[in-house]
């Protein structure tokens, strides 16, 4: 999907092992830093409840970015850096690929954990053959118990669908919605259009339906922040929620949405009253799209907000023997590294750090481009110096407008021949921060877990095994 066709589809009502930047203050952590609130679960018997987190679209690589941004920005180090330095937490690597190709999206990923089998890219729990896959939603609420959807995405996108719905094309997200009534407990995230009668060809009320069925409906931070409804369906935004870099900058738009530990807080309070099994499923999804979009600051910034969300999570489950954590990704998606950048590589903690100098997404660019009434290279320039402080050069403003334009660009790696390709290149020479394409990859990715069961996820996880994992424990 392009720049310019995922802004107007997706655009909000308006974010070993580490020395490689030693040389900067603060960047890198020490052992004797990790772990100085001990927030881990405690080994149990029985597992009652999993709480699955999901970095949609996290490559490896991005876990020690994150934890260089965070010393450089916040003072302090990453939660799930934190667990991968704990002992006691199951550590492994995930193996991703579908049924049709050794590169996953994320409906077949999601598919492989709520539904056991792997499906081809872009089906959601239906096999190869067409036919339906029970998904672990289903099975769960047969056993009387519990399961919620949270994500940054709208709440029909891919991966919370996985755990809950049937259907041959992900994009049917009309489709997926009314397969949550009745059958997932708490839903949180953007997609609000696809509840409303409006934005339905069937014309149908889903929204009026769910709070007949009990579901308190909620569509803004306060009304979240103040809900006592057991069953919920909260949606923040009509498309994909809003990227944390843009709410941060933005504070109507902070006011009017949660962050991901905000809903990840909701839901969880939900389920650990009572003592029915449970599955709360968190994704932060805005990771992928920033990775598509080649946008390292909307990246670190949405990678932040899942670790606020885990830590928000693990502080919730504190001292318990019942509950599951696990943190994961679906996939990688176009790998963003930091280079060596300058003779023996000594600028490169510079470069680093200019990615403070980003105060808007890509999408939120793009989008205001939309808007400018003359489009050329100065007003283009212009934009990117207004919201990342940085000077492009006439050719670099010329070939973006080019290529926003629809003329053809030189440039040998076809993926980047696109406005986020192009414009992430040239942000790189200021960053360090290089990409391999705009897409997703075949790369394993980490998986940490803790609490009862968590030693089922160290070493080689196969992604359908995951399934197996939760009819084990919670069926």
């Amino acid at each position: 999907m392009s720049a310019m066709h995922q802004v107007r589809a997706n655009h909000p009502s308006r974010r070993t092992l580490l020395k490689t930047l030693g040389g900067v203050a603060g960047l890198v952590g020490t052992p004797a830093s990790l772990g100085a609130v001990d927030a881990t679960p405690k080994p149990g018997k029985k597992v009652r409840g999993v709480v699955f987190m999901v970095s949609d679209g996290m490559s490896p690589g991005v876990l020690t970015l994150a934890e260089s941004w965070s010393h450089l920005t916040r003072q302090r180090g990453t939660r799930w850096w934190e667990l991968y330095n704990d002992p006691s937490a199951g550590r492994g690597l995930m193996d991703t690929g579908s049924a049709d190709s050794m590169v996953t999206d994320s409906a077949a990923a999601s598919s492989a954990w709520g539904g056991g089998e792997r499906v081809n890219n872009a089906m959601i729990n239906i096999d190869p053959k067409g036919r339906s896959v029970t998904s672990i939603a289903q099975l769960l609420k047969q056993k009387g118990g519990r399961i919620g959807l949270v994500t940054t995405a709208k709440v029909t996108h891919a991966t919370p669908a996985g755990f809950a719905s049937h259907i041959a094309n992900r994009n049917d997200e009309a489709e997926i919605a009314p397969q949550y009534l009745n059958r997932v407990d708490v839903i949180l995230g953007g997609g609000s259009k696809f509840f409303q009668p409006k934005a339905r060809k069937d014309g149908r009320n889903l929204a009026a339906e769910f709070e007949k069925a009990g579901y308190q409906i909620v569509a803004n931070r306060d009304a979240l922040l103040a809900a006592k409804g057991a069953k919920l369906l909260g949606t923040f935004s009509p498309d994909h929620m809003p990227f944390s870099i843009d709410r941060e900058h933005d504070s109507k738009l902070a006011a009017k949405t949660p962050s991901l530990a905000e809903m990840a807080r909701a839901g969880l309070a939900r389920f650990l009253e009572g003592d029915e099994p449970f599955l709360l499923q968190v994704e932060g999804a805005r990771i992928d799209h920033a990775a598509h979009l080649n946008d390292i600051g909307g990246l670190l910034g949405d990678q932040l907000a899942f670790d606020d969300a885990l830590a928000e999570v693990l502080t919730m489950t504190a001292g318990r023997d019942d509950i599951l954590v696990v943190a994961t990704s679906d996939h990688g998606n176009s790998n963003p590294g930091l280079r060596g950048m300058g003779a023996r590589y000594q600028k490169s903690n510079h470069h680093f750090e200019q990615i403070q100098r980003c105060r808007a997404s890509y999408e939120n660019i793009f989008y205001r481009w939309v808007g400018v009434k003359e489009q050329n290279p100065r007003t283009f320039a212009k934009l990117v110096k207004e919201t990342l402080d940085f000077s492009l050069s006439a050719d670099e403003s010329e070939a973006v407008v080019d290529i926003l334009k629809g003329k053809k660009v030189l440039e040998w790696n076809h993926q980047m021949a696109n406005p986020e390709g192009v414009i992430g290149q040239i942000v790189g020479n200021h960053t360090g921060i290089g990409w391999t394409g705009t897409t997703h990859t075949s790369d394993p990715t980490l998986v940490s877990a803790v609490g009862p069961e968590a030693e089922r996820f160290a070493g080689i996880v196969v992604n359908t095994d995951v399934n197996g994992h939760f009819r084990d424990l919670l069926l």
